[in-house]
């Protein structure tokens, strides 16, 4: 969980770097003469040689050590990561540069957003300025090659004279993130060594390698759920506003050995054209590079599409910032592999076989293929991207000044003037937190103190508005404004099979969040202050002649119910209306044990006086024992933000494993168990490849140890758990476990469609909540749930025990899509989005969708959360 004084701490961090850099000048001579300690020298290898990996801790200390020795760098230690490793930014540049850097990041700062600013002044700018330049490395930890290529990258810039060298370290501010995962550098490092020399060497890492979220850790760059991600996104879209950004990445083994820019198509609209021209210009200065090296296997304008996740990649050419990825072909971990020239493909975006076209001219062979080769590849991309800023410093300089220019102009003239975001919510704290997050990216937000009427329409006080009319209007665009993705020859192939895009269809949060935004087509002429930030609401106590109310819509509120349940305090919960209390509700009585005030202030919701006696129209609320399913196999993503979840809203939870769901009596310890989204044959371990020796690449590749799937046994305890009075939780996919195994009266409907008859790819539905029932207390009438490919629509089957399933959440009639893609409405309209069906003495809750999604849709995690406690009819 993020350090509740991050904020501050971040700041103290950007002074203390600009007051360490007022010494490096002066210790620059006497360091300049200091031998600089080679990579090679400090670990005992060369980076990326066969079978070796260098370690995190280790590597920490390398980049402290090249600080005292070069006057050229700065480490930064921006705070720590999730389990408390240092995370590190390194400022790499002149000594005379390092020794201004706050006068250079202001500078910076105007030319991102130059409004107000005269044009000459601006070109004085220009003049004065630096090029920023972020680059990040190994996001996903077993994709190892960069953090080890920015170790040899970070000693060149230290040590190299040459005059490519000194325009670069001149005219050039590079801020390196040497690994935007020093947690998963650590777990994967380990187990390699681990497995290194056995017959299991090269397995991929067993379990998430980042301990929450895995390989989406690139899809948290909006909603920055994670520590590391609050600290690029600082570094990124407020502080250090970057002209260009690369994120560097390994891919599969048996296609190009590397993707540099531009993206393939389809791209998203609403960005400055000037930052897509400047990935091709970018890209092909690096692949003009890779190629003068010598290096072949170099494709750009293939394979990886401009209209992504919101990945930091993607989301960065809507801050103006030429947002870029490279991608090697992977090997083992450090193990070199063999590849045939039969087992080269294509077959991905604009790259239809692996063969001679325009931005393919040098393919590889094939052969034996190495981390080292990965290494070589990266850094010379890296160099290069820092090659070509240095020797346009004043054109890059200028167009991010165009781009923040032009940007402001297309949102004051455009169609969509504006966002507002009305202080009457459903969720009012949730939309406060759709405002902070706002706020993290840079977006400038104001807000109405006294309320006004904009286009024939009443807005209260406390209303936010987002104008159009700012640099970074794009991201603004993709976040609030809703979306459908295209449908075009990129997207639809020949056969009119769609094509699914690489993730999302659409990234709208205030969608995933539930929050109201009204589009408007003029600007708000109101007297509106702009939000300084950040967002920390404080809740209130007032005491009522019964105690207090807490308003069961609010998310927020489980949380202060969970802390109240710390402190052993009693809670009830309303499950009749009665005067202004609804079902859903929580209530706590008068002159409690606990410290109210701190509850209040840690989660920002009102304990509001309750002034009627409601014991009659409420039950006690009672906390239960929650498991949740883990297993190996690379883990998985969906337990691993259901973790992230759970524990922001303070619900105490177990781990189960194998062991423990096969040792069966689970209703001793248990009162609901979660199985996140999984397929049936992942969970019980049917069906997966059981091949030994050198060429098995299922379950048999890694030790028995690191082995899952619960059996029959696992079947036989968890129906047994159900049937004795327990509560299975299941999220989309995972839904087809009770339904096959325990003979469920329901159906997917659209299992195994073809494209051509259902598609949703990452999309936002409309949805009717039976808010009168436990499981959706809290909720509104009508609102949005965010399904993804393999999601799951119930239909209920006509048997003597359909009258056991309730349907909780369902699709309307008609006009399902909100944003993003759907083909095949018919087949879910009117049919359950999320069912609770009787079983023995207990119950399952299969929920067809993510509600809990990567921990951003905040618009359906109450659905998740009155799972988690007890509704009345178990009083």
């Amino acid at each position: 969980m993020i350090p509740k004084s991050l904020s501050s701490k971040l700041g103290v961090k950007v002074l203390l770097f600009v007051l360490t850099a007022a010494v490096l000048q002066s210790n620059a001579a006497e360091a300049q003469s200091t031998q600089i300690t080679s990579p090679g020298d400090f670990f005992g290898f060369q980076m990326g040689a066969d079978r070796t990996i260098a370690r995190w801790d280790r590597m920490v200390e390398y980049y402290n050590l090249l600080q005292t020795q070069s006057p050229r760098i700065h480490v930064v230690e921006m705070g720590p990561s999730t389990l408390g490793n240092p995370f590190l930014a390194l400022f790499i540049s002149s000594p005379d540069n390092l020794a201004r850097m706050e006068e250079l990041r202001q500078i910076n700062a105007q030319l991102s957003d130059p409004r107000g600013i005269p044009e000459d002044r601006i070109r004085g700018l220009v003049a004065e300025g630096k090029v920023v330049i972020n680059q990040s490395m190994s996001l996903h930890a077993t994709e190892i090659g960069g953090s080890l290529m920015a170790v040899e990258l970070a000693y060149d810039l230290a040590s190299r004279n040459a005059p490519e060298a000194l325009r670069i370290l001149d005219n050039v501010i590079f801020v390196m993130i040497p690994s935007l995962n020093p947690d998963g550098q650590i777990m994967v490092t380990d187990w390699y060594r681990e497995t290194v020399g056995t017959e299991f060497e090269g397995a991929s890492y067993p379990s998430l390698y980042h301990i929450y979220t895995g390989h989406d850790n690139n899809r948290d760059a909006f909603m920055t759920n994670t520590i590391e991600s609050v600290y690029e996104a600082k570094l990124l879209f407020r502080d250090w506003i970057p002209q260009a950004y690369i994120d560097h990445h390994h891919m599969g083994s048996y296609t190009a050995r590397f993707y540099v820019p531009p993206y393939s198509e389809p791209i998203r609209p609403f960005s400055d054209p000037l930052v897509w021209r400047e990935m091709s210009w970018y890209g092909a200065h690096i692949a003009y590079k890779e190629e003068e090296a010598g290096l072949n296997g170099i494709i750009n304008s293939a394979i990886y599409g401009g209209w992504g996740h919101f990945g930091f990649h993607w989301i960065t050419p809507f801050h103006n910032i030429a947002g870029m990825l490279t991608e090697a072909a992977g090997t083992r971990l450090a193990t070199p592999i063999y590849i045939h020239p039969d087992e080269l493909q294509g077959g991905r975006r604009q790259m239809p076989a692996h063969e001679l076209q325009t931005t393919f001219p040098n393919p590889w062979p094939g052969g034996w293929w190495r981390l080292r080769d990965i290494v070589e590849r990266q850094k010379v991309s890296a160099w290069a991207t820092l090659d070509i800023a240095a020797r346009n410093k004043e054109t890059v300089l200028w167009n991010a000044y165009l781009k923040a220019k032009r940007q402001t102009e297309r949102g004051a003239t455009g169609e969509r003037a504006a966002y507002i975001i009305p202080a009457d919510q459903h969720d009012q704290r949730t939309a406060l937190v759709l405002i902070d997050k706002l706020l993290g990216q840079g977006i400038e937000v104001q807000q109405s103190e006294l309320g006004f009427t904009h286009e024939g329409k009443v807005y209260g006080p406390g209303t936010h508005v987002i104008s159009m009319a700012q640099p970074k209007m794009g991201v603004v665009r993709w976040v609030l404004g809703r979306t459908f993705y295209p449908q075009n020859s990129y997207t639809i192939d020949q056969l009119g099979n769609p094509i699914r895009p690489y993730d999302m269809a659409g990234d709208v949060f205030a969608e995933f969040m539930g929050v109201h935004v009204d589009e408007v087509g003029t600007q708000v002429a109101a007297p509106l202050a702009i939000v300084s930030g950040p967002i920390n609401p404080v809740g209130t106590v007032t005491a009522g002649a019964f105690g207090y109310r807490l308003d069961g819509r609010l998310n927020h509120a489980f949380k202060a119910v969970n802390l109240l349940f710390n402190e052993g305090v009693d809670v009830r919960r309303v499950s009749t209306a009665n005067g202004d209390l609804v079902p859903g509700d929580f209530l706590v009585a008068a002159n409690v044990d606990a410290d109210l005030e701190d509850i209040a202030r840690q989660t920002g919701v009102d304990f509001e006086p309750l002034g009627t006696d409601a014991t009659s129209s409420s039950f006690a609320v009672e906390r239960f024992r929650i498991g949740m399913y883990q297993r190996y196999y690379g883990g998985n993503m969906d337990e691993g933000w259901t973790r992230w979840l759970l524990e922001h809203y303070d619900f105490p939870y177990t781990t189960l494993m194998d062991a423990a769901i096969t040792a069966g009596d689970l209703s001793d310890d248990y009162d609901v168990i979660i199985l996140p989204a999984d397929q049936v044959s992942a969970m019980t371990g049917e069906g997966g490849d059981t091949e030994s020796g050198p060429y098995a690449t299922g379950p048999e590749s890694y030790p028995p140890e690191y082995r899952s799937g619960f059996g029959q046994a696992g079947v036989d305890a968890l129906r047994a758990f159900v049937e004795n009075g327990g509560t299975l939780l299941t999220f989309a996919e995972a839904g087809e476990f009770p339904i096959e195994k325990f003979g469920l009266p329901l159906s997917n409907e659209v299992a195994n469609r073809p494209g051509k008859e259902f598609w949703c790819p990452g999309s936002t539905l409309r949805m009717k909540f039976d808010n009168t029932n436990p499981l959706a207390y809290g909720m509104p009438e009508e609102g949005l749930g965010t399904f993804l490919a393999r999601n799951q629509a119930y239909g209920i089957e006509s048997t003597p025990h359909s009258h056991k399933v309730q349907i909780v959440a369902e699709f309307p009639e008609r006009d399902l899509l909100q944003s993003g893609w759907l083909i095949g409405e018919d087949l879910i309209a009117e049919k359950a989005a999320m069912v609770s069906a009787e079983y023995g003495e207990g119950r399952i809750v299969l929920i067809g969708f993510r509600a809990q999604f990567r921990a951003q849709t905040h618009g359906t995690f109450k659905l998740v959360f009155n799972a988690l406690v007890n509704g009345p009819e178990h009083n």
